[in-house]
């Protein structure tokens, strides 16, 4: 299996990431905006869009935290970084794989778009953790 994770173009992977942490936030963005309800994210917990927004501030946050790396893992921007990106890479694998199964316990929404995109996400990050640095 990790052989044809490899075959994944790390360029490529790097912008499956990117991607991934721009849609992110955007879905973010549109649920603080009231384009999509808050009650569509979260397994529909949030009480209100107040409740709502802590939780999509500190995603956006990690997924620009991610998206930075993701530019040092792909090496779109050249580094010295090898194993901690490596780790860092595993470590993106794992949470992203968690939440994917959990959006599959989550609304219509998040068993739907959220969960195609987590497993962009986990693809991604399992192919740039798999590079042999």
């Amino acid at each position: 299996m990790l052989n044809a994770i490899r075959k994944i173009n790390l360029k490529t992977a790097g912008i499956m990431a990117i991607v991934f942490y721009l849609l992110t936030i955007l879905l973010h963005i549109l649920v603080l905006t009231g384009i999509l309800p808050y009650q569509w994210v979260n397994g529909g917990r949030s009480e209100s869009l107040a409740a709502q927004l802590p939780l999509s501030v500190s995603n956006m946050l990690i997924a620009v935290a991610g998206l930075l790396f993701t530019l040092f893992a792909s090496r779109i921007i050249r580094n010295n970084g090898k194993k901690v990106i490596t780790v860092i890479c595993w470590v993106f694998v794992a949470l992203w794989t968690v939440g994917f199964f959990q959006q599959l316990l989550g609304t219509v929404f998040e068993k739907t778009a959220v969960a195609l995109l987590l497993l962009v996400g986990v693809i991604a990050h399992l192919r740039m953790a798999v590079e042999e640095r």
